[in-house]
């Protein structure tokens, strides 16, 4: 019998000077970063929150917590790597992987393949397998001010 599972992540991280705009792993040209006290990858991070969630293993704060100087300025991408293995372990095939980010500059349309493939290679899947999306927040509240930025994330798991 095959058990399908859905887990839904999100993320926000504020915008400042000094620091990379990475998302799915991928460095974007942009006058301003997300702070965070990883990378800030709200894309990995959404992404990984939703495998965590779709096998009921917890959330990236449990397994990454941002009081461990281990994780300090860490790549994102190991957090998702995790999520895939512990899916992985648990019994679980990731069937898709759907994601949207919210900022307001930099438009992003020009990265679409390169962050749906980076985000398929670290989760072992076919780029058909990962769509993303982009949106603004239509100049309203913090991501709209363009103080942040958001990601959410939804992914279907197989087991079976």
């Amino acid at each position: 019998m095959s058990e399908i599972r859905t887990g839904l992540g999100w993320d926000v991280h504020r915008l400042t000077a000094g620091r990379p705009l990475i998302l799915g792993g991928v460095a974007i040209p942009a006058a301003r970063g997300l702070d965070g006290h990883s990378d800030a990858d709200i894309l990995s991070h959404a992404i990984t929150d939703a495998l965590l969630g779709a096998a009921a293993l917890g959330d990236i704060g449990l397994h990454f917590p941002d009081t461990d100087p281990r994780w300090k300025d860490a790549d994102s991408r190991r957090f998702l790597a995790h999520a895939r293995d512990l899916v992985a372990q648990a019994g679980y095939r990731v069937v898709n992987v759907d994601a949207t980010v919210i900022l307001e500059r930099p438009k992003l349309k020009d990265f679409r393949e390169a962050i749906r493939q980076a985000l398929a290679d670290t989760l072992g899947l076919a780029r058909e397998q990962v769509s993303v999306k982009f949106k603004t927040a239509e100049r309203v509240g913090p991501v709209g001010e363009e103080r942040a930025a958001e990601a959410q994330a939804i992914v279907t798991l197989q087991r079976g």
